[in-house]
């Protein structure tokens, strides 16, 4: 599978990324925006949809019942050279299956996920599944 981006300056102030039909605004304002992501929010938004699309993707296959998921995460970024060193992550779900139930999602969502997957070699990802 392929996937394809257009992002492109729109002034001074910011960016917009288009992928198929959809649009997002880009804070690429070296102020920064409150109305929009920067890259690394952007970033953290990827794996955060990854995990979710995880849980859409596993729980049939499972017959794992829930009924909400929320991802929270958060990123340590070091200066000198910028990059992010660690990422720590919470999925909490409301569901009433079992504690190893969650754990099996847990790890599923972490087998099969694209971009998990893709930053586990390149920087620390820590984190937990909980019960809502």
């Amino acid at each position: 599978m392929d996937y394809r981006v257009v992002a492109h300056r729109v002034d001074a102030n910011g960016s917009l990324a288009r992928a198929k039909s959809a649009e997002v605004v880009l804070g690429t304002d070296l102020a920064g925006r409150q109305d929009a992501f920067n890259p690394v929010e952007l970033f953290l938004a990827a794996l955060a949809a990854c995990m979710i699309k995880g849980v859409e993707q596993v729980a049939p296959m499972l017959a794992f019942q829930f009924t909400t998921v929320e991802v929270r995460l958060e990123a340590d970024r070091q200066d000198s050279p910028p990059k992010l060193v660690a990422i720590r992550y919470e999925i909490v779900m409301g569901s009433d299956e079992p504690d190893a139930r969650l754990d099996l999602i847990h790890r599923n969502i972490l087998k099969y996920g694209t971009i998990s997957n893709t930053l586990a070699g390149a920087v620390p990802l820590e984190g937990s599944l909980r019960r809502a």
